[in-house]
């Protein structure tokens, strides 16, 4: 599943990315880690950016880049 698949305030594990090596890059320096915990804490709506949380910092994606996180819920 993605980020996108996801409800406010679950707590997940980031697993991968779809997309090239440069897209993981980026995701990577935005601290979107393989093992690293995330969570929604906003999703706008009409298909607006999400607020998530990452390794306890705040960071707004737009959902095209959410939908190329793979993620797994907490349990």
């Amino acid at each position: 599943m993605t980020i996108l698949d996801a409800k406010n305030d679950t707590w997940l594990r980031i697993i991968g990315f779809h997309g090239g090596r440069g897209m993981a890059r980026n995701f990577m320096q935005l601290g979107f880690l393989p093992g690293n915990t995330a969570r929604i804490l906003r999703m706008a709506p009409f298909h607006g950016p999400l607020l998530v949380e990452v390794d306890g910092r705040e960071i707004v994606i737009g959902r095209s880049i959410a939908g190329k996180i793979i993620v797994e819920e907490l349990a």
